[in-house]
């Protein structure tokens, strides 16, 4: 595979089966800073793995404007391939995001061919044991320093690479999910439906006491009702109820996710009922103790698909039927990382192949 891939102390390759999430970091990054002074965007530079070096008053510490994406390529089975799945689509997401942070957006072209470029670069670094690919951050921050409330001047766009594994501990398992209301996340109208480290923040204190419960994540409930179900903290979320499968619909507080869109895409494809609309957690409780709710998963670029196989809402545990991996969600896991990794055939064109 050529060089032998180290991390940035220099330590040894990393071993593929024992690959966490996020943990290791590639040799080379993209950056590419915005100076409105100078005309908006400068040159692209691929350079060393390098910390940024920030003013204390740089506005995106003090402020949060701050937008980021995540993707995966994977080493395809043939010498040479390295494949992205539907990057065109985190792309545009990146910009819709950008315009709602008031950031200036990047060029689709030259996002991609930059970010291929990298990727290209550190190919060496890209895993190929089952389960495992590389993952990519595209980043941009407000660059100012500056007190001020206002939008930035001048940003960075920046780009790094890590080679993972599953993103839950539990792999493909499935997870148990706790049920908030307590807390909310997003409202309509606010930034909810954007890529930001903000929606992140207010999800950590409800993340941190579901895990001390022994939970994997929080299935955040509309902050207006405290009954319709939004999303879990990293993913998209699904119900199969009878024959029917169900997901929230987007309504500006739900992060539009790409797997999310494969999901709906595919099932309609190939005959399954699927409808996106509001559903509330006493539906979905009433269909956990009916036995109506066949199956609970979810869906993003990190974990794909993850089935749900326990949930507890206000007190009280349910068993999605009989707490394992439900036939549509396993099916769905094996057709979408085939796709991903080229040992499936992709019907709708998604993959893109940057290698050889």
């Amino acid at each position: 595979m050529g060089s032998v891939p180290r991390n940035r102390s220099g330590a040894s390759t990393y071993d593929e089966d024992k690959l966490g999430f996020g943990d290791i970091f590639t040799e080379h990054m993209l950056t590419i800073r915005y100076a409105a002074k100078n005309g908006g965007w400068q040159a692209p530079q691929i350079g060393v793995f390098m910390d940024l070096i920030l003013h204390p008053a740089t506005m995106v510490l003090h402020y949060g404007q701050q937008v980021f994406e995540g993707l995966k390529a994977f080493a395809g089975p043939n010498e040479g391939d390295i494949l992205l799945f539907r990057p065109d689509m985190n792309i545009a997401r990146f910009n819709k995001s950008c315009r709602r942070l008031c950031i200036p957006t990047l060029d689709p072209k030259l996002f991609m061919d930059q970010m291929s470029a990298l990727i290209r670069k550190e190919r060496d670094w890209i895993p190929r044991t089952s389960g495992t690919s590389m993952y990519v951050r595209p980043t941009i921050i407000a660059a100012d320093p500056h007190l001020g409330v206002r939008p930035s001047h001048d940003y960075i766009f920046f780009i790094i690479l890590s080679p993972v594994g599953a993103y839950y501990p539990e792999g493909f398992a499935p997870v148990k999910i706790l049920v908030t209301d307590n807390y909310t996340r997003a409202c309509r109208g606010g930034i909810g439906e954007a890529k930001t480290s903000g929606n992140y923040a207010a999800s950590l204190l409800a993340a941190e006491e579901a895990h001390e419960e022994g939970f994997t994540q929080v299935l955040w409930l509309n902050a207006v009702d405290k009954r319709s179900i939004e999303e879990v903290g990293t993913m998209n979320i699904f119900f199969r109820i009878n024959d029917e499968v169900i997901t929230p619909a987007l309504e500006g507080t739900i992060l539009p996710g790409i797997t999310r869109d494969s999901v709906i895409h595919h099932l309609r494809a190939t005959g399954v009922k699927i409808t996106e609309r509001a559903i509330t957690i006493d539906e979905v409780v009433a269909a956990a103790q009916n036995g109506s709710l066949k199956e609970m998963f979810g869906s993003g670029t990190a974990a794909v698909i993850s089935p749900v196989g326990h949930f507890r809402y206000q007190g009280k545990d349910y068993t999605i039927a009989d707490g394992g991996t439900g036939e549509l969600a396993g099916k769905l896991f094996n057709e979408f990382m085939g796709m991903q990794t080229g040992h499936r055939p992709d019907p709708y064109g998604w993959v893109v192949n940057i290698g050889r």
